[in-house]
Order: C-alpha cells, then sequence, then structure tokens
C-alpha cells in the first residue's frame, strides 16, 4: 500500500470530486464485507466519487485525529469538509442513497 497524505488524498483531491473514505481493518468481517460495496458504488457513481481507503492498523493516527470509534467507519468528504458519515456495514442500496443524498444535501447548502 502506498503511503496516505490526508491533506493531498483527502482534502485537496475533495475540492475535484467527492471522496469517500473508508476506515477499516484486514481483521474486521463487517470491513470485508463493506470493501466490495464501496468499491463498486465508487466506480459507478455520478458524479464520479473518489474512493480513500485507510488500514486503521497500519494509519492509527489518522483513525485517532479523526474520532474512529468503530469500524467500517465511512466519511464522504466535499470541498474540504466532510459532509456526512456512518459506521457499520450498509447494503449497496443504502451506500447509493447515502452518497447521492449528501451530495445534494451539499449542493443545495452552496
Amino acid at each position: 500500500m502506498t503511503a496516505i497524505d490526508f491533506q493531498r488524498d483527502v482534502i485537496e483531491a475533495s475540492y475535484q470530486q467527492p471522496v469517500l473514505v473508508d476506515f477499516y481493518a484486514t481483521w474486521c468481517g463487517p470491513c470485508r464485507m463493506l470493501a466490495p460495496v464501496l468499491d463498486e458504488v465508487a466506480r459507478t457513481a455520478q458524479p464520479p466519487v473518489k474512493l480513500v481507503k485507510i488500514d486503521t492498523d497500519q494509519y492509527r493516527e489518522f483513525a485517532i485525529a479523526h474520532g474512529v470509534s468503530g469500524i467500517p467507519d465511512v466519511r464522504l468528504f466535499v470541498d474540504g469538509r466532510q459532509i456526512g458519515s456512518f459506521t457499520g456495514f450498509r447494503p449497496k442500496p443504502q451506500v447509493e442513497s447515502f452518497i447521492r443524498d449528501r451530495l445534494r444535501l451539499s449542493a443545495a447548502k452552496a
């Protein structure tokens, strides 16, 4: 895995396109179930969404800095700020709705 620079890979990138951050661990069953859902949703989302995966065992400092208390912990960033999050497994339709609804609310506030 390449090193993650949260400022560059998430915050700055979110000015170009929405960024979905997946805080996970390899030993976490719900994380393993959610991973292919996030991969597919990020690949097919309109507008396109960048997916950044952060292993909380490898990048513990990011998890601590962002107050991650349970995994999987998914956060959506737009224009340098977090606009939504959820913890735990969600099926594909709920993840799609989460992204669509948060992006719509974010656009309405802009």
